[in-house]
């Protein structure tokens, strides 16, 4: 009886709590690339309830069944080598489980890191997002304005975004359109994600970046392709064009309200797109190295040569 009024008031106590949750973004998406990464989180948390729900079970089992020994005291049981059934459930069950969820992550690897399902002959919308100590810089090339630290985008077409740092590495996290890549200094990685509905969103920097890494925020507005054309063309008329010496003041450390200016930085500060820095040291150095052989061979057939006169 105190067993199942303990677990009953534990039951309780969970649900209790739970009410009081509000629901994961992550687990609320808004567009392909989020979706299949909910249902990989989901099929996650399911897998890992019915083992603690399974091992639970015959815990409660053992304890019951054998919470008594009707055995003398001086009973010794019988020496066992091993049963073969528990032995290949015990290692088959987990190699099985690891197995479904290695397939799963390949496949949705390979899913999230290429265009949109649904996308795929559509022109991505290209966006340059950089992260500076603790800002964002969204840089729009084919419209040319950028923004800091708010993101619009149109819905029902393919995103590009083009990420790399001006300063430590940063991670790119829009929870409810996808999930999250490293923007590294001299380097560009891209993610490509798509928002199914219009709507405002939460996205932030998910890699520890210093002291205003908390804070290291910017909101997404997905809107339709007539609204975003409205947006671009308002900002070309209002906003004041960006300059050097502007970006230059932005790239120190600090947190920066919403900010809209015509014209990128990429203008006077192009992204790293061709190379990282050791590969450019690799070319520097190999360079260096074929320009001394070559006045090394230049100097001997010039000593060959004054010796022969």
């Amino acid at each position: 009886m105190k067993l199942k009024l303990a677990l009953f008031a534990v039951m309780m106590f969970i649900l209790t709590v739970l009410t009081g949750c509000e629901q994961l973004t992550v687990l609320d998406p808004k567009g392909p690339q989020a979706e299949r990464l909910a249902s990989d989180i989901k099929l996650t948390m399911l897998m890992m309830a019915g083992i603690v729900i399974a091992v639970f079970v015959w815990l409660v089992i053992m304890l019951v069944k054998y919470r008594a020994s009707k055995q003398p005291a001086d009973y010794e049981p019988p020496h066992i080598e091993g049963n073969p059934w528990v032995e290949g459930i015990l290692v088959g069950i987990p190699v099985l489980i690891v197995a479904i969820l290695s397939i799963v992550s390949v496949q949705s690897n390979y899913i999230v890191e290429s265009a949109p399902q649904g996308y795929e002959e559509k022109e991505p919308l290209v966006v340059y997002a950089s992260s500076s100590d603790w800002k964002w810089h969204f840089s729009y090339p084919e419209e040319g304005i950028e923004t800091v630290n708010y993101l619009y985008i149109p819905t029902d077409r393919p995103l590009e975004f083009r990420l790399y740092s001006h300063g430590p590495i940063t991670s790119f996290w829009i929870p409810q359109l996808g999930g999250q890549k490293y923007a590294m200094a001299a380097h560009i990685t891209k993610l490509h994600l798509a928002a199914d509905v219009e709507g405002d969103y939460m996205g932030r920097n998910a890699n520890f970046s210093g002291k205003g890494f908390a804070e290291n925020k910017f909101d997404v507005t997905a809107m339709s392709q007539e609204e975003f054309d409205d947006w671009v063309k308002e900002v070309k008329s209002t906003a004041e064009p960006i300059t050097e010496k502007k970006f230059e003041k932005l790239l120190e450390p600090g947190h920066l309200g919403r900010m809209t200016f015509t014209g990128t930085h990429l203008e006077f500060s192009p992204a790293p797109e061709h190379h990282h820095e050791g590969d450019k040291y690799k070319e520097d150095k190999h360079s260096d190295e074929h320009h001394s052989a070559s006045d090394k061979k230049n100097s001997d057939h010039d000593d060959h040569k004054n010796h022969n006169e």
